[in-house]
């Protein structure tokens, strides 16, 4: 049989960690990027390089949206696009830390229809297919049932809990902290914490596998208004993300002002 999609997604992760693997505790050459978008290192350049060769040689019609490439104006015609974060999770990648991830994703028509986040260092390996629920290390996974906001598990940063943002007080929940953001996402499929959120507008390859595996769980990813979010867009951004079971995402969105439902 042909390998599908999430087979394919699931090799090329594979190969991906047999080489960020091989940088750890050598010279990572780190570098700062342009318009202070944060630093990038060999590895990173190298996973890249791993996984378009071994993604757009199975799949040549696919456009290309990574973090590590220049812009690919084909992507916006072709009918599936690959959404890639080589590494997620640079900047602990550096601190030789491991917590750190593969994230990858196929759009469709703006909809991603496979996806794989993969922490070789944690072995913790994530995927979904739509329609197919979502996993880790091949069990299945849900998101929390919990509806209460107050008291909740959530994964977010500091900045995320000024007042201006919402406007009846910071909810009385419990916030933690994970360097990928594609990491957070599974964490809220997986049922570890109850939800996750950014304000900031969130670059596609952070966050697309992470919504088809939160959506595959059970749960629900948009963005910060309540939108869903359609991807492969020109500008690459999303407005922010939110994500939790589909109670937490009802009381997270009227705590932020936007009614018991979206």
């Amino acid at each position: 049989m042909p390998e599908s999609d999430l087979d394919l997604l699931l090799r090329a992760a594979r190969a991906a960690a047999e080489v960020a693997t091989t940088f750890i505790g050598g010279d990572l050459d780190v570098r700062e990027k342009e318009g202070d978008q944060g630093p990038v290192t060999a590895a990173d350049i190298a996973v890249n390089e791993v996984l378009e060769d071994t993604l757009r040689t199975a799949r040549p019609a696919y456009g290309w949206l990574s973090e590590e490439s220049p812009h690919d104006p084909l992507r916006l015609t072709s009918p599936s696009t690959f959404i890639i974060d080589p590494i997620d999770g640079t900047r602990s990648f550096i601190d030789g830390s491991d917590t750190w991830a593969h994230s990858l994703a196929i759009a469709e028509a703006g909809e991603i229809t496979a996806a794989v986040v993969y922490l070789p260092m944690r072995d913790k390996l994530y995927a979904a297919e739509k329609g197919g629920g979502a996993e880790l290390n091949g069990s299945a996974i849900r998101t929390t049932s919990r509806a209460e906001i107050a008291g909740a598990q959530f994964l977010a940063t500091k900045p995320n809990i000024d007042p201006k943002h919402w406007p009846e007080g910071v909810p009385p929940f419990h916030r933690s902290h994970r360097p990928s953001l594609a990491y957070r996402m599974c964490l809220v499929a997986d049922g570890s914490f109850d939800g996750m959120l950014t304000f900031r507008d969130a670059w596609e390859w952070d966050i697309a596998a992470g919504t088809l595996i939160v959506a595959e769980a059970g749960g629900r990813a948009t963005d910060r208004a309540g939108q869903a979010m359609r991807f492969n867009l020109p500008s690459a951004l999303q407005n922010g993300v939110v994500a939790g079971g589909p109670a937490m995402w009802d009381s997270t969105m009227a705590a932020l002002g936007h009614g018991p439902s979206v």
